[in-house]
Parts: C-alpha cells; structure tokens; sequence
C-alpha cells in the first residue's frame, strides 16, 4: 500500500488532479497492471468501495472474472480501449444488496507518466441504463441511446486535458443528417425518429471505441475522438459517409440519407471547447451549403489536402480503367559471377500531365481505399506476361517477383487469379515468385499454412520481404514452405559503418543456408556494401549500385548485353 502511493505522487502531475477532482464521471487511475492507485468520489460511490479498500488491489477485484478477462484481451490487442464489463459492488452497503453486478461502460486509455516511472491507465466507468450527472440529470438521449450534449461537452473537456499528454490531438466532428426537415414533414416525426435511430446505430458502428459519439439535439449528431494525424479523422469522416451511402428500409419505403460533416482540429484549430464546437459547426454549415454528403475541415489547407486526396483517389480509379499504371523492373544480381538472375516487380504511375508518379505517393492512398487489389491483380499479370515474352525471345531466363498485400493475401480468390494469370501468359510457375511480409503470417496460422503450401504446390516460389523489422519468428521459418528470405534494406544501409548490424546481417545469411533458404540483400548502394555481402557469402544482391527499377524495354536491354552498367 505505502509503494503505491508513493508511486502515486511521483507521477500524479496537476492535470491528473485536475481530472480526478473535477470529473462528473467514475475514474480510477491505475498502474501498468491495472493496480489501483487512485479513485475520484464518484468511483466510489458506484462500487461502494472507499479508496483505502481498493488501493494498490488490482481492478480486476472488482469485476467478474469472465467480464475482465474479456476486457484484458481487447485491451492486449487494441491498447486504448472502450466496451463492456460487469462491475461487482461491495455487499452489504446501504441500497446496494439487491443489485451488486451491475453491466457498466468502460473507457481505458493509456497515459505518458510525467517522471519515467511506467504507463498509468485512466479508467472511466458509466452504468449503461443509468447515465446520471451529480445532479441526477440524464446523460443519455432517450431516442438513440447514445450519449447527450451534456455528456459529450464533459468527454471533450477530458479529451483536450489528456490528448496532449499522450502526444496526440483531438479532432472534433459535426455530423448534420442533410434534409432532414423533408422527412419529418414527408413521413412523419415517428418515421423521422426511426430514420435517426438508424442513423445513430450505423454512426457507432463506424467509430472506434475509445470515442465518444453523442446525439446534440434534432438532427445533429457529435463525434470527439484523439487521433495521431489529421489523416485519421479522414478515415473515420470517409467510413461515415460510406455507411449511410446505402438507404434505410422503412416499412415499404427505401429512404435515402446523407450527412455532412464538419471537423476542427485541436491545437490548431483553438485550445477551448467552445471555440472548436463554433468551428467544426461552422464547417459543417458550409459543406450543407455546398450540397452536403461530404466532410469539411475547417482550416482552408486542411480542405486543400482533402480535397488533393479525393483527387488522387479518382484519378487512381481513372488511372486503373485506363491502364496508366506500368510496370518497372529492378535486377536482382548473383554475387557470384555478377549475372542478372531475377527482378522484382514494381508499380509506377504514369499521370497525365503530371508524369511518372512514385509508389509513395499513391500506394498508401490505394491501401486505404480498396484500390491495391485491382493494382495488385494488374502488377501480377502484367509481370507474367512479361517474363513469358523474354522467354520467347530466348533471353536468359529470370525469376520475376511481385509483392502481395495483405488484403490481396486474404483474397479467398488469391490462387485462382494467380493461376489465371500464368495460365494465361504461358509462363512456367518455377519464375514466378510472390513476395509477402512477415506481418501477414500473424493470425490463424492453419489457414495461413494452407495457402502457402498451395502456392508451393503449383511451383511458385514464396519469398519473405523485409525480414528482420517484423515478426522474425524461427518458428514460421520452420513452419511455413518458404523458400527465399529478403533481408531489410535498413540493415544494408547501416552494415558498414555499424559492426554489431553487420554481424546480424551475417547471422540471418547464415541462418538462411542452415535452413537451405535463398537469401536477398536490397538496399544495395555501394560498392562497399557489395564487397562486405560478397565476404559474407550473401546469394543476390538488390539496390542501385547495380541498377534502379527500369522499365521493360531497359531491363530488356540488360538480359541482351549480358551485363548491367553501374549506376
């Protein structure tokens, strides 16, 4: 008990007591393993456990064992965390013996402690059906259920306290339903009622659980979440609007909804409450004015860059329908003899009035929006074909490599168009290999296993990419039927000025040949580099000291000569 406390007052600063103290809400603040150092009046009053009882105990003491185990694994997985547990009560206080579980609402969120002395966990509870402010008034809109103005202004005031300590912002959301009016008058106020219950569900559907969503007042919804970058109420606002694009059944009719949203952003957009409400209020106005269904920052640049990403986006879309994309070709180099004897396979972006595009700038938008399966599809057929031409033509045969994202991964149709695509082109599966990240080995391991081997089982080569910097597990190594290990090109760069990175570079080589496993060095860029990966016995070498991606009739060019020319 005394080591908790002093742990306590080591890292409790000001702004925690300021959160503790002032809270309408049930807080607890928690060391690394959820002990508790710390609860506010209204905590204790809910569970009917004084803070002396409670301290230093673990919070799990307090909850039913089924209820936290639940909460600790989506805690383990997901970090900052909001749901569900059943909170136990003291028995025996005073109006508590009828009900002592009670189902409650729980917020966990991780925060910096001030003085290295570990993470702390700041606990929010709320009972579900009975969200009461000190004074007894409701905090619950009785429509929807969700939280109402009054609750939702208190978890802005608590997000704009605790945001700046764990390093992020908080954006703020205004989410007007547009029209509305027309169907309250068209339909009837219960049909309207019914329309906004809809609404309500789908909107909680789509926001993560740390944040906080509450219904205003008519038609106007709330949404205040922390987020790390601008680009993650982006990605929350484009969700919202994908799920009310689709119409709502009401008794025999289909009705079409839409909303617009405004956001502001703290810091930049204001450091008070009420002046980040006024903005994102505003920008919401403004986007109903320009039509609605759509989403508006309100800092002029934060509009320019959205709207510079819906551009991209269409013009990704555009771009695919007409076959702007190619495809550019990077040699992997023997280090024995120096021969040309694979390539990896690259997408570029040949834009119209802008010019060729690089991957950075594109890809990631792609991930976010869906579009990387139909580039992916693209990379894949248009390598095949290529490496069946050059066998044609009797040039020396090399094995292409084309990367595979996660999701095309999970495509359950991934074999399939794999074999479509050499069975098409009229390449033989041994030169083709996929290429995939140690990230998407994680997860249900059996189902993993299986599609590899069914890539194994029809001749193609299966290469992991960026070895080092992910999962690096010895287990998979044995486990799955891979054949090529792809060192990181992080760990080239630094190989030769750093000796320790060197000595693992010579470790995963060696580890590669015990396990009769290729192994390809990227990142390449000296000749230094070069030399030390020759000493180390390294099977091919990648990077542009022998050569950039080039496009096809280059490459082509390459396989002719028989040498490549430095760069």
């Amino acid at each position: 008990m005394q080591k908790a406390s002093k742990l306590f007052e080591m890292v409790l600063s000001s702004s925690l007591e300021m959160i503790l103290a002032s809270s309408r809400d049930a807080l607890a603040l928690c060391d690394a393993d959820f002990r508790v150092l710390r609860l506010n009046p209204p905590f204790t009053e809910l569970c009917g456990y004084g803070e002396d009882d409670l301290q230093g105990q673990p919070l799990a003491s307090i909850a039913s064992a089924e209820s936290w185990t639940e909460v600790a694994a989506a805690v383990a997985a997901e970090g900052d965390w909001q749901g569900q547990f059943e909170l136990i009560k003291r028995p025996g206080q005073q109006g508590l013996q009828q009900v002592r579980r009670q189902r409650m609402q729980i917020q966990l969120r991780r925060i910096a402690p001030t003085l290295g002395a570990g993470p702390l966990w700041l606990v929010w509870v709320l009972p579900i059906q009975l969200a009461l402010d000190e004074a007894g008034s409701i905090q619950q809109d009785q429509l929807t259920g969700l939280p109402n103005r009054a609750l939702f202004l208190d978890r802005i005031d608590q997000s704009l306290i605790a945001a700046p300590r764990a390093g992020k912002s908080v954006a703020l959301l205004m989410i007007g339903v547009d029209r509305f009016v027309l169907i309250n008058e068209g339909l009837g106020r219960a049909a309207g009622d019914q329309v906004l219950q809809v609404i309500a569900q789908r909107l909680a559907d789509n926001i993560r659980r740390s944040d906080t969503l509450a219904r205003l007042d008519g038609y106007m919804f709330g949404l205040v979440m922390q987020i790390a970058t601008t680009g993650d109420s982006v990605l929350v606002a484009e969700k919202i609007l994908r799920a009310l694009n689709q119409s709502i059944s009401l008794a025999s009719q289909q009705i079409s909804v839409s909303v617009s949203i405004g956001i502001s952003i703290f810091p930049s957009d204001g450091q008070a409450r009420e002046q980040l409400l006024q903005h994102a209020e505003s920008a919401m106005r403004h986007q109903k004015k320009q039509g609605g269904n759509h989403y508006q920052f309100f800092a002029a640049e934060m509009n320019q860059a959205a709207k510079s990403r819906i551009e991209l986006e269409q013009d990704i879309r555009q771009a695919l329908l007409n076959r702007e994309f190619v495809v550019y070709y990077q040699p992997k180099v023997c280090l024995e003899g120096n021969a040309v004897v694979g390539a990896e396979a690259l997408v570029r972006w040949q834009r119209p009035g802008v010019g060729l595009v690089p991957p950075g700038q594109f890809i990631p938008v792609a991930e976010e929006t869906g579009l990387i399966g139909g580039i992916g599809d693209f990379v894949l057929h248009q390598a095949c074909l290529q490496g069946s031409d050059w066998l044609r033509k009797g040039l020396n045969p090399v094995r292409i490599s084309v990367n595979v994202t996660a999701s095309q991964f999970r495509d359950p149709q991934l074999l399939q168009k794999v074999a479509d695509a050499l069975a098409e082109s009229g390449m033989p599966a041994d030169y083709l290999e996929l290429e995939i990240t140690e990230s998407m080995l994680i997860g249900d391991v059996e189902q993993v296993i299986s599609k590899l081997n069914a890539i194994r089982a029809m001749g193609i080569h299966i290469s992991i990419d960026d070895f080092g910097t992910g999962y690096s597990s010895l287990s998979y190594l044995s486990r799955f039927p891979i054949t090529t290990l792809k060192i990181d090109r992080a760990f080239i760069q630094d190989m030769v000025s750093n000796p320790r990175t060197a000595e693992i570079t010579q470790a995963i080589i060696g580890l590669s040949r015990g396990l009769d496993l290729e192994v390809v060095a990227e990142g390449a860029e000296s000749l230094e580099h070069v030399q030390l990966l020759r000493e180390q016995s390294c099977d091919l070498v990648q990077g542009f000291f022998y050569s950039r991606p080039l496009p096809a009739d280059e490459f082509e060019a390459i396989l002719r000569r028989g040498f490549l020319y430095d760069s």
